[in-house]
């Protein structure tokens, strides 16, 4: 059963950490229905995923359409923690040239908010 959404994140694309845990909840594996949790997600359960399955910001399994995604809407709750921007930035940045534009601006305005 999939308690929260790193539950069915690890379901969905598995764990680099642990095992992936037996499931019985197959009508739930598709990623539409996953996106519709993580959009509505609660920035802590957001967090909790990220940190539990991609502890080191660019390892695990998450495709990276899922990293970005959660980001995006993790910065959208939290529009002002500067440790979260930059994570977010450092994601971008490890994914190729084609987000550094983005990485970038995000960088800076974590440097804004902790220059105020």
């Amino acid at each position: 059963m999939h308690g929260t959404l790193t539950d069915l994140a690890r379901c969905l694309w598995g764990d680099e950490y642990g095992p992936t845990p037996a499931c019985d909840q197959t009508w739930q594996h598709e990623e539409s229905y996953f996106t519709e949790l993580l959009t509505f997600a609660a920035p802590d359960e957001i967090l909790a995923m990220l940190r539990t399955l991609c502890p080191h910001l660019v390892d695990g399994y998450l495709p990276v359409w899922v990293r970005n995604l959660a980001y995006r809407l993790l910065l959208l709750q939290r529009p002002d923690d500067p440790a979260l921007i930059r994570d977010a930035a450092n994601s971008l940045y490890s994914h190729g040239p084609d987000w550094d534009d983005l990485a970038e601006e995000l960088t800076r305005r974590a440097d804004a908010l902790e220059a105020a």
